[in-house]
């Protein structure tokens, strides 16, 4: 896989919006989604006094951007973690607080690339979908022993998919004959299973079906409810953390996170706001930002990320 092929999303987005935190001496900045290091390695570049810190649950991920980041040395730090895990790994280190945090949710280009991990519905691969493949259960595991109401449950809210009983019920029907375990036999099912209206509504009929797998194998959600209110608590006063999310899942968790923090909680009618109501946050972006018509153009998996940025103002208290 040409790393040269990689093209980070948003990238010159996310350097602006870091950049005043990142700028002052002796700045920590975590990249919590290494993939590739097309990130890590523009910060690395753009702040030549910042030391990075960097995570990432795939083995083969921090191989290779551990080779395109060694010649950063000292500065950079990669760890194999999932970025929930992001205050132990900082406690590990002895940094008590950072200037900067990086979240960038698309599965990594590798990924995606490299068929036989069983993430892309385009090409025939076994069903795995694990991003730490020594750990958990593959996707052909759960097609093939959950419950249907369960997998029903999975791909409304995880792929949110309209026709999920009726791709469920041909599941059902074909794992009796034989249990799955390549992409293929899932996808024809899918086209198979689905009404012509619903095929014509734009890219992979496989596509919802694919992502809700995915982000029930990996458990992305609950690790991301944990991870972003994790990474707003490690930020130091004026830190600043960006998040690129790519479906509306994500994005409403992220948009949650940040506008609690941003928000005053004293009750009504108080004449001064204590302390210990006042907004912690200040919001860096105005809704979610979305990448431009040439960026797109350049990298189709930019279409439909959404950028959200907010600033540490002050410390949690109580």
């Amino acid at each position: 896989m040409s790393q040269s092929r990689h093209v980070p999303v948003m990238l010159q987005r996310c350097l602006d919006l870091l950049a005043p935190a990142l700028e002052e001496p002796g700045a920590v900045v975590v990249d919590c989604t290494l993939g590739l290091g097309g990130h890590s390695e523009a910060l690395l570049e753009r702040f030549p006094e910042v030391r990075l810190v960097a995570l990432d649950r795939d083995k083969e991920a921090l191989r290779l951007s551990g080779e395109r980041l060694a010649p950063y040395g000292e500065r950079a730090t990669l760890v194999h973690a999932v970025y929930d895990e992001l205050p132990d790994v900082l406690d590990r280190l002895g940094v008590p607080r950072v200037q900067g945090v990086l979240f960038d949710l698309g599965v990594s280009s590798m990924q995606l690339d490299e068929a036989d991990r069983g993430f892309a519905y385009a090409q025939d691969a076994p069903l795995d979908m694990r991003m730490d493949q020594t750990a958990g259960m593959s996707a052909a595991e759960v097609l093939n022993t959950y419950p249907p109401g369960e997998l029903v449950r999975i791909l409304r809210a995880y792929g949110e998919e309209k026709q999920a009983k009726r791709i469920v019920s041909a599941v059902v029907r074909e794992r009796e004959k034989e249990p799955f375990s390549n992409s293929a036999r899932l996808v024809e099912l899918i086209r198979a299973a689905l009404p012509q209206a619903a095929k014509r509504t734009g890219g992979n009929p496989a596509k919802r079906t694919f992502q809700a797998l995915r982000i029930e194998v990996n458990g992305e959600l609950s690790v991301l409810e944990r991870a972003i209110p994790a990474a707003v608590e490690t930020l130091g006063v004026g830190g600043r953390i960006a998040v690129l999310s790519y479906h509306s899942l994500e994005d409403r968790l992220v948009k949650q996170v940040f506008a609690a923090g941003a928000a005053n909680t004293a009750p009504p009618g108080l004449p001064v706001v204590p302390e210990r109501y006042a907004p912690r946050l200040k919001l860096l972006t105005r809704g979610a930002e979305l990448p431009t018509e040439e960026e797109i153009a350049e990298n189709r998996r930019a279409a439909p990320a959404r950028l959200r940025g907010a600033q540490r103002i002050r410390e949690s208290i109580g």
